[in-house]
Order: structure tokens, then sequence, then C-alpha cells
């Protein structure tokens, strides 16, 4: 039936008997009857009593069942809500309030959808649900500041930021974050690493802001991480109040010299080395004021800038103050400054290097030292400086690079960032008896020869053991080595090649370095004004190596200065009212010319060298390089040269050109490889002298003085006899092993006496040779011991032949490899692959056959 007409409802039927002043006196008293003449409101009324034409199916039959009707219904109400989000029509649906009164609701009493929606849209939404109004982030509306300044544009980046935080996995199938979550709550630290990459493949949109607009996008993002670690681990809002994503591995990197203005306010990745670094000062973070006319608390005000925040009135009495910090409710954040200069291989020829200032915040003061090169990400800022403005005309801004990550070059090196690929990799190189030499060959394969020098910069590299056998006393465990010898003799690319290896080092030149450039020096801080200490390249150097080039053309008083920091490991300073003692524990690997340029092998060691006996003492190891005539050698030598020369050519991609010595011998390993097996063994393997030949130490270093006392060579103190135990761990460091045993000993022996005869004359090494013979002798080359057995088990081969008179093959010797494992069992050798791939197996004309089960050798 048609609806009513609303003006029917003003009618009222009233009796003809009934006076008019009597109705209205009844109304006024009582008010107006409803159960009165209730059957005229159905009296007919032909001109309403009439159905519209319009949608009605004459049709239709009532036959349907109820679960039909209940999925047409359902399919009416999709429709109608479709069409409601189509026309933007905002009413209210049947069943449900308005959503201005629903705010009020208590969380129990509002409707189950409605709290998944509010869910979803905060960020909690595990069961997937999506909200009511979908935001599609790829279309902002308007200004993309103010976009992300809407309410619902802020939830939907959450819940996006938090389905990757929780779903995103590598290629292992792995959950990637969740664990760093869980890594970063069981550590108490308060920042999350989040790799740009996996971050731009996820959710795309929001990558792209976070690198255009991160002091906008950065907040929430940190705001989701907390939220989520909260929900994870109810009792880490006690430990942390910020949670920080740090954004890693930007693809784009800048340099600091092309920073421009449209980098301002961005997210930039650029690279240099720390030059200088302030101490850590609390910085402002949210402000609370008391004024001190009524005593109100004002606040809180939160710092953003380096500008000082200053009250102009009270908002509770009106007065203008004076205002003071409420110490106890205003909260501070650790600031830190460090100066980063361009690295010196990036700079064009010709330009000097240029610095910027960088600011570290929160938990990323004292990320990094002074002399590391590093790679920082962080926002581009420009803030007020009123001296930049008086020199060069108002408005001329400073900017700073206000840092977000921050990550050491060659971190990727260090134990902690070794995959367990990587580990296991390692661990088996350690099972192979040979990987001491193997690693001395992968010393700087681009340099022909020179295996002791390479022997000795592999033991300063791995190192010996640090020692305190009391509160005041400490015995060094860094090796330091000294080069000496004629020039063209690689000496400076070997330092250059350590530079490149090792985890930590610094490079300096004798006649470019200072005492305090080596040491310590003290400057005026520019913030403080005050006096402060500004290490030199051995303080830079700790826990490194410090490679010094030129070293006899350092001055006598300069070279005096490293004394204590060659033996003691530290430098005492007593400057500018500031007496403290810096530590400086590093190997020192020096490399110097002899006097005249080349070393005469008719002088003694005094006469070639301009060095005195206390710095030459202080070296563990000397290596005098001579440059003798030899036409073998020099032929093999050129023909190395010439190789490598062609190999390494730029633009060279001949198939017939020579392939490099790292590829044609498989002995020498990867060099990034070598990289984390140096580190691991640094940081995890701690030799132990428990059982050794020690009787064999001190007969030696006996020895040694006897005759140092006659000759004229290298002088021999007690700090060599501790250079020999040094040695000989560093040695078992590089097998990994837990103990020193005999081997180590006599290959610390070894090295110790070859480092003393090289420094004689001529005619007193031949008869040093023979006097310590028996300790120069050590174990034959593996390959040489293997290729003996495989002689022996040949001539067996040969006799069994006569004796049985059977041949097996008319055209070879066919010989089990099983048989040659049994005899090299003897010997500790387990591992033959690299002796059937090394020249001395080819070369003999040997050959395997059956995937390597069968050794053959053709029959003359």
């Amino acid at each position: 039936m048609a609806d009513r007409d609303p003006r029917e409802d003003d009618e009222v039927v009233h009796s003809d008997d009934e006076p008019s002043s009597v109705r209205h006196e009844a109304s006024d008293e009582e008010g107006e009857d409803l159960m009165d003449n209730l059957e005229a409101d159905y009296r007919p009324m032909e001109h309403l009593d009439r159905y519209e034409g319009a949608g009605i199916d004459e049709d239709y039959i009532d036959d349907i069942t109820d679960a039909e009707r209940i999925a047409a219904r359902v399919a009416a109400e999709r429709e109608l809500a479709e069409r409601d989000v189509l026309e933007g029509r905002g009413g209210t649906r049947r069943g449900r309030l308005p959503a201005a009164l629903e705010e009020g609701l208590d969380e129990e009493f509002r409707p189950r959808r409605r709290r998944r929606v509010d869910d979803a849209q905060a960020g909690f939404d595990d069961d997937g649900d999506e909200p009511d109004v979908a935001i599609n982030l790829e279309e902002p509306r308007g200004p993309i500041k103010e976009f992300l300044a809407q309410e619902a544009v802020r939830r939907e980046v959450k819940r996006q930021f938090r389905r990757f935080l929780l779903n995103h996995t590598d290629d292992a199938g792995d959950v990637v974050y969740t664990q760093r979550l869980r890594d970063m709550v069981r550590a108490n630290a308060c920042s999350l690493e989040v790799d740009y990459v996996d971050l731009a493949k996820r959710v795309p949109q929001v990558a792209i802001w976070v690198a255009d607009l991160p002091n906008d996008v950065l907040p929430i993002l940190d705001e989701t991480t907390r939220e989520l670690a909260i929900h994870e681990f109810e009792g880490y809002e006690a430990v942390a109040s910020h949670v920080y994503v740090r954004i890693a591995n930007i693809p784009l990197q800048e340099s600091l010299r092309d920073l421009r203005h449209f980098h301002i306010n961005q997210l930039v990745r650029v690279d240099g080395v720390v030059t200088r670094r302030t101490g850590v000062f609390p910085q402002l973070d949210r402000v609370m004021f008391d004024c001190n006319a009524c005593g109100a608390v004002l606040g809180p005000f939160f710092q953003t800038g380096d500008r000082e925040i200053k009250l102009n009135s009270c908002a509770a009495c009106a007065s203008k103050g004076p205002f003071t910090v409420n110490v106890r409710d205003t909260m501070y954040r650790n600031y830190q400054k460090v100066n980063l200069q361009e690295s010196p291989g990036s700079v064009p020829a010709g330009r000097l290097p240029r610095s910027k200032e960088v600011l570290l915040l929160n938990d990323l003061v004292d990320a990094v030292r002074p002399g590391e090169e590093v790679v920082v990400t962080g926002v581009y800022e420009h803030s007020f400086d009123p001296s930049q403005n008086s020199k060069h005309g108002f408005p001329v801004y400073s900017t700073v690079i206000v840092a977000n990550h921050v990550a050491k070059k060659g971190e990727a090196y260090t134990a902690a960032r070794l995959t367990d690929e990587d580990r296991n990799e390692i661990r088996s190189l350690a099972r192979d008896p040979r990987i001491g030499e193997r690693i001395i060959k992968s010393i700087a394969p681009s340099i022909y020869g020179h295996e002791n020098i390479k022997r000795a910069i592999a033991l300063a590299m791995f190192g010996g053991q640090e020692k305190h056998t009391s509160n005041t006393h400490r015995i060094r465990g860094d090796i330091n080595v000294l080069l000496l010898g004629d020039p063209g003799t690689a000496k400076s690319q070997f330092l250059k090649y350590v530079q490149g290896c090792a985890h930590r080092a610094v490079y300096t030149t004798g006649k470019g370095a200072s005492a305090v450039g080596l040491t310590a020096g003290v400057h005026k801080d520019p913030i403080t004004r005050e006096w402060t200490l500004e290490g030199g390249a051995l303080v830079l150097a700790d826990r490194g190596l410090c490679l010094i080039d030129e070293f006899d053309k350092m001055n006598d008083q300069d070279r005096v200065s490293i004394h204590e920091a060659m033996e003691q490991q530290s430098i005492s300073i007593s400057k500018a009212g500031i007496v403290t003692q810096l530590q400086a524990r590093c190997s020192v690997v020096a490399a110097a010319n002899p006097v005249g340029g080349r070393y005469d092998s008719s002088k003694t060691f005094a006469e070639n060298v301009e060095l005195t006996d206390p710095i030459l003492s202080r070296f563990d190891v000397l290596c005098v390089i001579k440059d003798i005539v030899d036409p073998v050698n020099d032929e093999k030598l050129a023909a190395f040269v010439v190789g490598s020369h062609a190999a390494s050519h730029p633009d060279g991609d001949d198939e017939n050109a020579p392939t490099r010595p790292s590829e044609a011998d498989p002995e020498i390993l990867p060099q990034d490889m070598l990289r984390k097996y140096i580190t691991f063994a640094k940081q995890t393997c701690k030799p132990r002298l428990q059982s050794g030949d020690y009787d064999k130490i001190a007969a030696v270093y006996a020895e040694l003085r006897r005759e140092s006392s006659v000759t004229h060579g290298m002088p021999i103190a007690v700090r060599h006899l501790e250079s020999m135990i040094r040695m000989a761990e560093s040695r078992a460091a590089m097998h990994l092993r837990e103990f020193v045993n005999d081997d180590d000993i006599d290959a610390a022996i070894k090295t110790m006496l070859e480092s003393f005869i090289s420094t004689q004359k001529l005619g007193v090494q031949k008869t040093l040779r023979r006097k310590f013979s028996r300790f120069i002798v050590t174990r034959g080359d593996f390959n040489s011991l293997v290729l003996f057995k495989l002689r022996e088990c040949l001539r067996d081969a040969r006799s069994m032949e006569q004796i049985t008179g059977q041949v097996e093959d008319n055209n070879n010797y066919r010989i089990p490899v099983r048989q040659l494992e049994e005899r090299c069992r003897e010997l500790d050798i387990f591992d033959l692959a690299p002796f059937m791939a090394s020249e001395e197996f080819n070369g003999a004309g040997f050959k395997t056959e059956d995937g390597g089960a069968t050794i053959l050798l053709a029959r003359a």
C-alpha cells in the first residue's frame, strides 16, 4: 500500500454531539487520547489505497525457500552497499548506529565488524580484514605532506608497514624482520634495520615517500615498530620509550661534493672517512617549562631543530615570564657531531677533499671512530648559521646530515655478519692440513715470489694472543714487521695490499708523518672551545695494523715517539693540562730502504741501516730483500708480470689472454674468503700454549744470544723470545687450533732464524745456516710427500706384476686412490684433492680415471 499523506496525521475525527468547548477543555487537561476512534485510522481512502505499478512483477509467485530468500536479500544488500560507496552516500544502514554515535560506545558494545575495521586501520588486522573505505596510497589527493597528515592515510601506512614486518621472507622462506625484532628486544636495543630494497619490493609507495619525505614517514614507521614490539613483548615498553627504523642499502649513493639544494629534506646516502668526533652531549627532546610567576608547568614542547624554544607568555596567568626549564619532566637525547670527509680514492684529480658534518642522535652515538671509512644514510637538512650569513650575506644556511643509519665499510667481513654458509666453508678450509701454505700463497697473489715477506705479513694479520700477567703488566700479542731492502722489490705494494685486505689499517709515510701525526695532538674543540685530544695514525689503527712507508726517512725525534707505542702499545700525553694515556694496540708494518739505496751484503747490518737498536729490537720479524741477478728467476718474473698485465687490462676481453695467478692456481683462496677467514680466526680462535717442545725454544734463544754477541747482525733480546711464542700462536690461529703444537713452534723458530741470518754478512750466513740447520729444516712440502708416497705405490704395482706375471692394462699402470689415501694417513694428510690438481701431479705424468678413483701412468 502506498504511504499515507503526512497531512492526514493532523486529522482528528470528533463527534458532532460533543461541544467544542468541552473538547478543547479535555484536550488541554489530558492531551490527545490516541486510543479513541482508533479504527478511523484504517478507514478506506480510495485515492491512497492503491499500489504503484513501477517495479512490480505481476508474475511473481512466492514459492521460494527461506535460504533462497536470505541469499537474495544478501545480494541486494551488497548491491546497495556498492552503490552507496560509488555515489559517496554516508547514510546509516539498518541495524547499525551512525559512526558519530558509535565512538561513545564501550569496546564490548561496539559491533564486532566495526571493531575489526578499527583494528585493521590501526594496523593490527591479523585476520586480513580490509577497512570499509579503501585508501589508495598510489593516488594521493592534494600535496603529499597534507595527504600524509590525514589520520586515515597514516593508519593505512602503518597497516601496510606492519604487514611487511610480519610477512616478508627471504629466499630461504624465513621471516626476516620478525626475527630481527626479537633480537632487538632480546638485546634491549631500540633500532631495527630495514633493507630499502625489501621495502621497495613489498610496499613501493611507502619506500618512495621514505626517500622523498623522511621526516614525515619515518616517525610513522617508528611508531608502528614500537607498537608491534610492545604487542609481542609486553615488558618492552618499560625498556625503550622510542624505537627507530634504520633504513639501509639505499641503491643511489651520492658524493659529498654532489649534494645540492634539491637534496634538502631528503634521504641521502654518502660515504667517507671520519676525521673528527666530538663528545656525547644531552640535547633537549621534549621540553617542559615552569612559570616563575604562577608556578604552572607548561608543555610539552618538542625540539625539532637547532633553534632554542622560547615562550612569549604563560597560558595560565598570561605573564611574560620568566620561565625556567623543568628538569624533572624534560626529556633529553644523546647528541654527537662527527666530521665526514671524502675518501682519498674518490677525490677527483687536482681537487681537495670536502667534508660535511653528520649528527648522530640517540643510540647512534659512538657508532664510529676517527679513521674509519663509513657509509652514512641520513636526512640532508639545513639550519640557520649567523656566521655564514655575516660572511656570505643573508639568507645562507649551513647544512648537516642527520644520520639515520651508519655502516662501516668492510663490516660484512666481521664475525657477526658471517652467514652459516661462510662459517661452514671456513671450518672445512681449516681441516685442510695445508691451509697455512694456502693462506701464504693467497697474500698478494699479484706479486711474484717473496714467500718470506708473505709469511711475515700473514703472521702479522692473524697475530698472537695478548696476555695480562697482572693488573699492572701486559704483554702485547701483535707482531711487528720491518721490510728492509732494495728499491723495486714491491715493499710499498705489500703495504698497499695490507691496507685493502685488513679489516682495519691506517697507511702513512715517514716523510709525511710527524710525531704528533703518529701519536696524538691537542686541539681546541670548535663546540666547547676546550682543549681536546685527536689521535694520530697509531691511535686510529687500534686493534688493527699501522702501515708506515719510507720508515728510514723519518726524523729521529719522530721515530723515538713511537717506541712506547710499539712495545707497551700505549701513548702517554701530558700537554695543555691534559694528562692521560691512549691505547695503540696495533701491529706496525714498516718498509725502509738501506743506506745508499741498495743493501750491501759485505757490510754489517748496522752499516746498512740508519736505525738504532732500540727501534730494531721492537720488530719481531726483519725481512731483508735483495735484488739478486738470476737469469732463470728473472725470466719467470718477467713472464709473470707480462701475463698479469695482459690479464688485468680493463678493456681486455680476449679469450686467448693469460689467466690471472689467482685463477691459475686452485690453492689460492679468493680475497673475500681470505678476509672472512682472517676476521673469523682473530675473533673466535684463541690458541693457548699447553703442550710443546719448549726446550727447543730455550735452546734456540740461547744460541741466538751467543751468536749475536759475536756477529754484527740483528740484536737479539728477550723480546725475540716472546716473538717466537707470538708467531707460534699466530700460525696455530691459521689452522683454527685451540692449542699450539710442535709444527707451529718449528715454523716460528724457522721464521726467527731466517730473519736473524738474513741480516748477517754473506760469509757469516753460510756458517750460521750450517749451525742452525737442525732447526731450519722442517717437514717437507705436502705435495712432495704425497708424490713420494705415490711413487712408492707405483713401485709396489710394478713388483706385483713381475711376481704374478699378470698385467691389468697394457698401456698404463693403474693405482687405486684408496691405496694412496691409506699411506698418506700416516703423514696426517687426508685431503688429496689439492695434490691431484697441482703441477707436481700433472708434471710427473699422472692422470685420474673412473671419476678420480684410479690413478694412471703411461707405460714407457
